[in-house]
């Protein structure tokens, strides 16, 4: 995995000069959004040619992984600047506003449902996200979903990240006594999720744990968080490791491509077999070496610095694309409304290539609109 050769000129330093933004960081966080805006979408043809198809690991491996790197430049830099209280009062107050995020994106989506009715397929909508309980008695499930230990599995992304976010202080604290023992912790709790001794309950009738273990993909979190603050040095660019992560890129196809798949009994065994270590919920081995091949070969491919981001024909995308990457909070919860919404549009109007195409662009669409709406409130115009 290779990131910015001047990773530690970016990390947490006493300086309180505030440094341009990388482009990268943006970029690859607004083409995350729209990948996962796809993928949330039921029964999109489009999500078939997501990356997530051609190999284990996918967007959500992307958001999660880039924003440690961008949490390394605000909670590292706090830290470094004004120590541990001021820092875990700025990561309470930022865990707040997901967390309010995170229930009004689920009384939206749950009323959006309640309304929506039945599937053509007779399938109520409720039911399509296994909301039935909720409506049925939300007595104790509104206190489940006050206090996260009624997750339903949609609604999963948001609580992870806080866990994770929580852990921050400790890694820092743990960094400051030694630059390993930060490593040795995130590689710690890792293998007790995979080993299924450390989850969350994610609701109370069953013993059914949050499908994003925290505590596993911690691991993917912090280490851009690290490497972006350079206690883990980046790899070198050399031929050899980009035709060794090509490889591996190319070699895991044949375990995640649905028409291969399909067509081989040998390749579906195999997938199956490998099931521990592709695992999303805990996040496995797999995973994180196919995530990794792939972030290695995307960050060189945009070139030092990601001077082939800003080059002047392809600018006006990058501008894009940095917007919707820079307001990702914003851009997430809005596109798992929008998401249902296109779902249900769908429904209606047929899942044509056409009706696909004007859906997902609209989505586009919005989730843009909204990256630039949010950047202008946060200006705050008014005051000027």
């Amino acid at each position: 995995m290779t990131m910015l050769s001047d990773a530690a000129v970016l990390s947490g330093t006493a300086s309180r000069v505030k440094r341009p933004r990388d482009p990268r960081l943006d970029v690859f966080r607004g083409i995350g959004m729209l990948i996962i805006l796809l993928a949330h979408i039921p029964n999109d043809h489009w999500a078939l040619w997501i990356p997530a198809r051609f190999g284990f690991s996918d967007a959500t491996e992307m958001f999660v992984f880039l924003s440690g790197m961008a949490s390394a430049i605000a909670f590292g830099r706090l830290f470094d600047r004004e120590g541990i209280i001021l820092l875990t009062g700025r990561i309470l107050q930022r865990i707040w506003q997901i967390y309010w995020s995170h229930l009004c994106v689920f009384l939206v989506i749950a009323t959006l449902m309640s309304m929506a009715g039945t599937r053509p397929d007779g399938v109520s909508y409720v039911d399509s996200l296994n909301l039935v309980r909720f409506f049925t008695d939300p007595a104790p499930l509104l206190l489940g979903l006050m206090t996260l230990t009624y997750v339903p599995n949609y609604f999963d992304i948001l609580p992870m990240y806080m866990v994770i976010l929580a852990l921050l202080p400790i890694m820092l604290l743990v960094e400051r006594m030694h630059r390993v023992l930060p490593l040795l912790l995130m590689a710690g709790l890792w293998v007790l999720a995979q080993i299924s001794l450390l989850n969350l309950p994610a609701e109370p009738w069953s013993d059914r744990p949050w499908f994003f273990n925290p505590f596993g993909w911690q691991l993917l979190f912090f280490l851009g968080f690290f490497l972006m603050r350079g206690t883990i040095q980046a790899p070198p660019a050399r031929r050899s490791l980009k035709t060794i992560a090509a490889l591996i890129l190319i070699a895991s196809i044949p375990f995640a491509w649905y028409r291969i798949l399909e067509a081989s009994p040998f390749f579906r065994d195999a997938a199956h077999a490998l099931l521990p270590l592709t695992d999303k919920s805990t996040f496995g081995l797999l995973r994180l070496v196919h995530f990794l091949a792939l972030a290695y070969l995307a960050f060189h491919a945009v070139g030092e610095g990601g001077r082939r981001l800003v080059h002047p024909r392809i600018i006006p995308v990058t501008r894009i694309l940095m917007k919707v990457g820079q307001q990702s909070l914003a851009v997430f919860v809005t596109g798992m409304v929008v998401a249902q919404i296109i779902g249900i549009w769908l429904d209606r109007a047929g899942h044509t290539p056409a009706a696909t195409a004007l859906a997902n662009l609209a989505g586009f669409s919005v989730l843009i609109a909204t990256a630039y709406l949010v950047a202008w409130f946060k200006v705050a115009p008014w005051k000027a």
